[in-house]
């Protein structure tokens, strides 16, 4: 999570006359009421017509750090079967894609250049740099819907529609988890300004059990050994003679490289548990680690969505099965590729409550600012983001969705610890 964005200051610019404000209000209200661009906005244009629906993905790819390729590969997939089955309302589906390297200049870039290509949104993405793709993407009124939710500055922003509670309502859902089922609990997250907000919302979701606090400690995100920090982690976790501790890696891709020390190092302490979140571990790192002989069996895990084996993915693996057959990049049971599918489901019913309608930026955000609503089969509570479906959490003013579900590793399978979600918005409004 990024800490708030600084307010940017202005010129003072001279009052209009009443008259000209009177006409000016007009004209916004005209433009609103029936949901078609008015002036010149960048990037308005970028589906009008009958031309096709121009959209972008964006993920950092091919790097040191978090990669998420299935995303925009899910992207050109979902592409290909809407295309293949008539488009939507007769529109075909263009999906550009940007790799943000997880480098805030090239995040810059990809906004700059959704915005140079006219896209109607930018839909299932993942970046770390919010506050660098965020400006430009409000410079030109372009949605951005359903990104992964790793920064705060997603459930701020006006032009944000997520669809899942990012890794805000994992780690306070974590600590909900783990407060009923642990001693004391060691942190391990990243050194970023990403990973600055996590040991607050860990905190919220023990403290609403009771629980003490956990341990916070800082590591390096691209690092490739973590000997050190699994010492100290164990340490603290074996501290209360009589209580398991529990040690929660949250360090994305190099959460796998973490494990690997600590499968080391546990075998000088007594037995702890180990607890993260979707985005952390999926079921494929689980089976390359060796499954239920590897070190995150019995593993508690905060996800967003049911488990990878439960039907209602089925629609999501047929249309991979269908027109990604063999491409490796794309995990049906990544998180990335689900938040993926999922907004794109969003932008799918969105375009098709628009009929024969303009479909732009100022059309689209009108429509999901009017309360459309967007079921998910679901794999999520229905979607809405009119301002009465926004939770209390001040601190996340855009989130509308704050159900976790709570899975356990057992014989090397991520299943169901406890059925149906579970709604952490009051833990995150205690957070603030």
């Amino acid at each position: 999570m990024t800490g708030r964005r600084r307010t940017r200051t202005t010129s003072p610019t001279p009052p209009r006359p009443r008259k000209a404000k009177l006409l000016y209000a007009s004209a916004l209200v005209a433009c609103a009421s029936v949901a078609v661009g008015c002036g010149a906005i960048p990037g308005a244009t970028g589906g009008s017509g009958d031309g096709p629906v121009k959209v972008m993905t964006w993920a950092p790819e091919k790097t040191n750090a978090t990669n998420k390729p299935g995303m925009p590969a899910l992207a050109k997939a979902y592409a290909r079967w809407v295309n293949a089955h008539g488009g939507i309302n007769g529109r075909k589906l263009e999906v550009l894609t940007c790799n943000d390297h997880n480098d805030s200049v090239d995040a810059a870039h990809c906004a700059e250049r959704a915005a140079e290509e006219k896209v109607v949104a930018v839909v299932g993405s993942y970046s770390q740099h919010s506050r660098a793709f965020l400006s430009p993407l409000e410079s030109a009124g372009i949605p951005y819907i359903g990104g992964f939710g790793v920064t705060d500055d997603e459930f701020t922003s006006p032009v944000s529609y997520p669809v899942n509670g990012g890794q805000g309502v994992l780690l306070a859902g974590l600590g909900e988890q783990l407060g009923k089922n642990c001693g004391p609990v060691s942190l391990i997250r990243p050194d970023t300004i990403a990973g600055d907000e996590l040991p607050v919302l860990l905190d919220a979701g023990l403290k609403a059990l009771g629980h003490p606090q956990a341990a916070d400690q800082r590591a390096a995100e691209d690092a490739t050994e973590y000997s050190r920090p699994t010492q100290l982690a164990l340490e603290h976790a074996t501290s209360e003679p009589g209580r398991q501790g529990c040690v929660v890696p949250a360090l994305g891709d190099r959460t796998n490289t973490f494990m690997d020390s600590f499968r080391r190092d546990s075998a000088n302490y007594r037995k702890v548990h180990t607890g993260t979140v979707i985005g952390s571990i999926d079921q494929s790192q689980i089976d390359a680690t060796g499954g239920k002989s590897g070190p995150y069996e019995g593993s508690y895990v905060t996800g967003w969505y049911p488990t990878a084996n439960d039907p209602r993915w089925d629609a999501m693996r047929k249309v991979i099965k269908e027109q990604a057959f063999g491409d490796n990049r794309i995990d049906p049971a990544d998180s990335g590729v689900q938040t993926t599918w999922i907004a794109y489901t969003v932008l799918q019913r969105v375009i098709e409550s628009l009929g024969a309608g303009e479909v732009s930026p100022l059309t689209v955000r009108h429509q999901l600012d009017s309360g459309i609503k967007v079921g998910t089969g679901g794999l999520t509570p229905t979607l809405s983001w009119r301002f009465d479906a926004q939770t209390s959490a001040a601190s996340f003013p855009r989130l509308v969705n704050a159900d976790v579900t709570f899975q356990v590793i057992r014989n090397g399978q991520l299943t169901s610890q406890r059925s149906g979600f579970v709604n952490m918005a009051k833990t995150l409004a205690a957070a603030d």
